[in-house]
């Protein structure tokens, strides 16, 4: 089983999967169930950094750390992974297949009070852009030539969730035109826009959507 059991569909929703220490503002190993719209899970992610020093290094760096998120199949076995190399500045996030192989990155630029990144290829082309803006905290539109291609849009997880903890949800959907590694990167961005823009909590998670 390939990535095809991802890259095949048209929608895909990533739930995150809470654990009871992040009631108490503890940030732990993200974990994420990916699931068709017949809510039949296809696949899951998991951050691969562990142990004592892994819990510290979250609890002090938060987005801006180093980390690696390996992608499942629903049989376990990896499919791809992600990783984030350590930015205080323009956070990247580069995607490999299970052999090695660079399926591109997605790499964070300059906006005032808008939430931008480039997908890359594995040439460093911008093959697609994401955009937004100030007032569209909850929607992140890919383009390609102007055109919209590809959606992550995060869904309302309830008010006390939003408030105590880093329980989202988020609907990823493609159109016509995407080929299946940028629905990868697509598929990644859901993490990479998890972690940067919604990883914190209360008042830290406002001034991070309205800072990037």
């Amino acid at each position: 089983m390939g990535t095809e059991i991802l890259t095949s569909r048209d929608e895909l929703y990533v739930r995150q999967q809470r654990e009871l220490a992040e009631l108490f503002g503890f940030e732990t190993r993200n974990k994420y169930g990916i699931y068709a719209k017949d809510k039949t899970q296809v696949g899951f992610a998991a951050e691969q950094q562990k142990g004592v020093l892994g819990f510290l290094v979250r609890q002090v760096l938060g987005h801006w750390r180093s980390f690696e998120v390996t992608f499942f199949g629903p049989d376990r076995q990896p499919l791809f992974k992600a990783v984030h190399p350590f930015r205080f500045f323009f956070q990247r996030l580069e995607v490999f297949t299970t052999d090695g192989r660079l399926v591109g990155a997605l790499q964070q630029r300059f906006g005032v009070l808008t939430k931008k990144f480039d997908v890359e290829d594995a040439s460093g082309r911008a093959v697609m852009e994401m955009r937004s803006g100030l007032f569209k905290i909850w929607s992140f539109p890919f383009t390609k030539g102007g055109q919209e291609v590809a959606k992550i849009e995060k869904k309302w997880g309830g008010a006390l969730t939003e408030i105590f903890t880093d329980k989202d949800n988020f609907r990823v959907s493609w159109g016509p035109g995407v080929t299946p590694d940028e629905r990868l990167l697509v598929l990644a961005a859901a993490v990479f826009v998890d972690l940067q823009y919604f990883e914190a909590k209360g008042e830290g998670g406002a001034l991070n959507l309205l800072s990037e």
